[in-house]
C-alpha cells in the first residue's frame, strides 16, 4: 500500500518570491511531496508509530493514511474524574487513571486545564483507555513534556493497550519513545520508509534503595492520596534512580512484634505507570520476611490501602493474598477517648483529635511469597 502526500505551493510572482527562488536554485514549484510503502495488512497490529522531524509530513501521513481528525477533542468542563467516559464504570476510569501513572489523587478532582502538561498528557490516554475505542490516533504525542516523563508514560500506556483490543497510532517527532512505546511498526518521514519491529522489553529501570530517616517524607507527602502523620516509629525506605528519591515506603510493626506493617506507598508522579511502586513494595517486604531489619527477626507484612488502582495490582500479583475488606473505619469518638485516656495518664490535656469515623473501603494484604 502506497502512502502519498502532495501539498502544492506555486511560486508566487512577486519580486521576493523570485529572489529567494534565483538565490537557492527552487525551479518549477514549493510542493511537499511524501510516498511511503506501508503494508499495514500484512500483519495483525495493535500500536503504530509515525516518528518524524517538525515539517517532514508525518499529520499529513497519518490523515492520509488513516482519515482520522487529529485535532484534541475538546475537554468538559469539571473534574476530570467526572469528564472521562462519563457512562462508564468508576472503577474502570479509576483503572485507567492508574494504568497510565495518573496515580496522584487530588489531580482527579481537578479540572483537565488545571492539570500541569505533563498530567494533560497521562489524561489524555487515559480516555483513550477508558473509552476504548476500535482505533485512536494521537498526534504530537510526548512533543510537549519532559523526556522522562514522556518514556514512562509511554511505556506505561502500551502495556494497558496491550491488555485488550483496538489499535493505537502515536504520532510525534521524538525518537527516544520507541523502546518504551514498543510499537509493532514505525513509519520515519525523515527517511520514507516503513518498518515491522519485533516486540522487546521496555528498557530496565535500575532502582537503589535505602533505609533512611523521615527526613524524605516531606518531599513524598503532597502526593500521596491521604493526608496522614508520619507512622509511629516507623523505619523507613526510600528508592533512588540515578541518584533521585523516586519511591517511598514506611514500615513499623503491630504489637508483640508479631507481624509488619507497610504504609505510606509513595511514588513521584514523573515515574508513575512502570511499575517500579510494585516492585519496591515486593523488596522491602522481602527483605522483613527473610528477617533482614532491625529486629533481626522475619516478620510476615500486611499492606492496607484505599486506592482502588493499587488494590487491584495487588489482587493481580501472586504474592500478595487479600486478608480484609471494610467499607468504613471504627467509630472516631471511640478512638478520641482512648487518647484521651492515654494523655490523662500522662498527665497531658486532650488533643481533641481521634482516628477512623472515613467510609473509605481499606483492603488488606499480606505478602506471602
Amino acid at each position: 500500500m502506497k502512502l502519498a502526500i502532495h501539498h502544492p505551493s506555486p511560486i508566487p510572482d512577486t519580486y521576493r518570491a523570485a529572489r529567494v527562488s534565483s538565490l537557492f536554485n527552487v525551479e518549477g514549484d514549493a510542493d511537499f511531496r511524501l510516498e511511503v510503502e506501508a503494508d499495514l495488512l500484512a500483519r495483525p497490529w495493535q500500536i503504530g508509530l509515525i516518528v518524524g522531524p517538525s515539517g517532514s509530513g508525518k499529520s499529513s501521513l497519518a490523515r492520509a493514511a488513516f482519515g482520522a481528525q487529529l485535532d484534541p477533542r475538546p475537554w468538559p468542563e469539571g473534574a476530570l474524574i467526572d469528564a472521562i467516559d462519563p457512562e462508564g464504570a468508576f472503577d474502570a476510569v479509576a483503572a485507567a487513571l492508574s494504568a497510565v501513572g495518573l496515580g496522584t489523587v487530588p489531580s482527579w478532582l481537578r479540572p483537565f486545564h488545571h492539570l500541569s502538561t505533563g498530567e494533560q498528557f497521562r489524561a489524555e490516554l487515559a480516555r483513550i483507555l477508558a473509552e476504548r475505542p476500535s482505533f485512536a490516533i494521537l498526534d504530537e504525542f510526548t512533543s510537549t513534556i519532559d523526556r522522562r516523563v514522556a518514556q514512562i508514560g509511554a511505556a506505561a500506556f502500551a502495556k494497558a493497550w496491550r491488555r485488550g483490543k483496538g489499535q493505537f497510532v502515536a504520532v510525534t517527532c521524538h525518537e527516544d519513545v520507541v523502546s518504551w512505546l514498543q510499537p509493532d511498526w514505525v513509519i520515519d518521514t525523515r527517511r520514507a520508509e516503513f518498518r515491522w519491529r519485533r516486540l522487546r522489553r521496555a528498557p530496565r529501570i535500575a532502582m537503589d534503595i535505602h533505609q533512611t530517616d523521615g527526613s524524605f517524607w516531606p518531599a513524598f507527602e503532597p502526593h500521596h492520596y491521604l493526608k496522614l502523620p508520619r507512622m509511629i516509629a516507623a523505619n523507613y525506605y526510600v528508592g533512588f534512580v540515578d541518584g533521585a528519591p523516586v519511591a517511598h515506603l514506611a514500615v513499623s510493626t503491630r504489637p508483640g512484634l508479631v507481624e509488619g506493617r507497610a504504609c505510606r506507598l509513595v511514588v513521584m508522579p514523573e515515574w508513575q505507570g512502570a511499575g517500579l511502586g510494585l516492585r519496591f513494595l515486593n523488596e522491602v517486604c522481602a527483605l522483613w520476611r527473610r528477617g533482614v531489619n532491625r529486629y533481626d527477626k522475619p516478620m510476615p507484612m500486611l499492606f492496607h490501602t484505599s486506592h482502588p488502582g493499587l488494590a487491584a495490582a495487588l489482587r493481580r500479583d501472586p504474592l500478595w493474598a487479600q486478608v480484609s475488606a471494610i467499607l468504613y473505619a471504627q467509630s472516631k469518638e471511640r478512638s478520641m477517648k482512648t487518647l484521651a485516656a492515654a494523655r490523662a495518664r500522662r498527665g497531658l490535656k486532650p488533643a481533641g483529635t481521634g482516628y477512623g469515623g472515613h467510609f473509605r473501603a481499606v483492603q488488606g494484604f499480606r505478602y506471602v511469597e
